[in-house]
């Protein structure tokens, strides 16, 4: 399965994949999507277009971003807001399921703890896809939660395929066939 991670931002939204086959992750590629230009309009515009274009170059079987937290800027957590929808557009344009993580969940889960900083995220990503070379922070952000995504992502469909089957079972006793 080859998984894109999205690390939304307005000015640099970072991106990364990787491919997995079982317990194995492998680095594919990773690097920004720049929101240049002068207005919001333009800079929404940019990252569409960049995003589209990574979309459609690496063809990933999943996505997966990170979840905006609001702080003390509600102009800035709005704007951000802007560039996670635009993110979100574009795997739903390619019809792709979403994963949405909180970035103390990605934390923990790559790193083991929530309130992890950049570099310790960084360092662990290049320890679990060796030879990557990472563009950004953004971009070792975004590899950072297809790894999140890699982890979770496979046991929310085990747990999804699990409660499918007891319902299934559920069923058939309410008929008498089991």
């Amino acid at each position: 399965m080859r998984i894109l991670g999205i690390d939304p931002g307005l000015r640099n939204l970072g991106w990364g994949v990787i491919d997995t086959d079982g317990n194995r992750m492998s680095h594919v590629a990773n690097g920004v999507c720049h929101g240049d230009g002068d207005t919001l309009s333009e800079r929404l515009l940019a990252i569409h277009k960049a995003l589209t274009a990574v979309f459609a170059l690496y063809e990933p079987d999943a996505a997966a971003i990170e979840q905006t937290f609001v702080n003390k800027d509600g102009a800035g957590t709005l704007k951000l807001g802007q560039a996670r929808g635009v993110a979100l557009l574009v795997p739903a344009q390619a019809g792709l399921p979403v994963g949405e993580y909180a970035p103390n969940t990605i934390k923990k889960t790559v790193v083991g703890v929530g309130h992890a900083d950049k570099r310790q995220v960084d360092h662990m990503v290049r320890l679990q896809l060796p030879g990557a070379r990472i563009e950004s922070p953004d971009a070792a952000d975004a590899l950072a939660i297809a790894l999140c995504h890699a982890y979770l992502g496979r046991s929310g469909d085990r747990l999804a395929h699990a409660v499918g089957r007891a319902m299934v079972g559920e069923a058939r006793v309410k008929r008498g066939v089991a």
